[in-house]
């Protein structure tokens, strides 16, 4: 019996030496990281999914760092952020980058965020949406007679062989400046009675568009522009339709803009309606006064839909 005992406590012994010695001859497993967060509104919460590190560091993309293995950051502005954790232990150092979207507001989307340098830029789309139309400037922006009831993609080239106005560009930056690119032309999409009023029609560069009342016209944009987002607000234009010619949007949003500018189209209503926007189109509707006789009251609307320059 002892002697069985003492054979049986050799094997285990021997079979512990076995796997002690298969473990250090074992490579270790090679460092790595993953980032998982959470958000809430702009407080995110950083986790580091690692293996084998030692040490952490992590940049939240908005100059600020942190060295804590889970950090949590709150950031001072919604936008855009990418996110870089640098990992260091037994293999080396590693690094895992994750694009965070951080209370995206509409203006976020109109802007890029604080993070955009260079703003961001938009113009017309020759895709249209089922949304866009020629309308009239009544409550509900009915389609206007002789209009299409969809634009097919390209309609203003199509149709009017007038497709230099998706080439414009819209530049809206997050402190509020604005750009404007009327490229090769120097002309901009316009409503014809408000160059005969304004320039006499000497403005008009390309009068394709007569028999709805576009054309496009020269225009210079200004210098150090500015805009102006309002989220919901009770808006009121002249309108041939309205009460005493005018006519209220209740609670739509809006953009404004400084000096002469505008966006899309140059008429005497700078002021547009924005009526969704996602990350990368937005659908504005900007008037359009079509009646010598009725000005400075609008008749009609462009319900148009804007896509993003990468």
């Amino acid at each position: 019996m002892k002697k069985n005992l003492l054979i049986t406590l050799l094997l285990v012994m021997s079979s512990l030496i076995l796997f002690s010695c298969k473990e250090d001859d074992e490579e270790p497993l090679p460092t790595s990281a993953i980032i998982h967060y959470s958000i809430a509104q702009k407080q995110v919460a950083f986790t580091a999914l690692a293996i084998n590190a030692e040490t952490y560091l992590w940049d939240f993309g908005d100059g600020q760092t942190s060295t804590e293995p889970n950090p949590v950051h709150v950031y001072t502005d919604g936008g855009y952020y990418k996110v870089t954790l640098s990992v260091t232990g037994g293999t080396g150092t590693v690094t895992s980058e994750s694009d965070l979207a951080v209370a995206v507001t509409p203006y976020v989307l109109l802007t890029g965020g604080a993070t955009a340098a260079n703003g961001k830029t938009w113009k017309l789309t020759a895709a249209h949406s089922k949304n866009d139309r020629l309308a009239n400037a009544d409550q509900t922006f009915t389609i206007a007679k002789g209009a299409p009831a969809e634009l097919p993609t390209g309609a203003f080239d199509l149709f009017l062989g007038m497709g230099e106005v998706y080439n414009d560009t819209y530049t809206f930056h997050y402190d509020g400046g604005y750009g404007h690119d009327v490229m090769a032309d120097k002309a901009a999409f316009s409503g014809l009675v408000y160059q005969m009023v304004t320039t006499g029609g000497a403005g008009i560069v390309n009068s394709g568009g007569k028999d709805f009342g576009l054309c496009t016209g020269k225009f210079t944009p200004e210098a150090n522009a500015t805009f102006t987002y309002v989220e919901k607000e009770d808006f009121e234009i002249p309108s041939v339709y309205g009460p005493g010619g005018k006519l209220t949007y209740p609670a739509v949003s809006t953009l404004d803009f400084s000096g002469k500018e505008f966006l899309g189209f140059m008429d005497f209503q700078r002021k547009v309606i924005l009526q969704d926007i996602t990350d990368k189109t937005m659908r504005v509707v900007m008037f359009m006064a079509a009646s010598p006789g009725n000005l400075p009251k609008n008749t009609h609307a462009l319900v148009l839909t804007f896509s993003v320059v990468e």
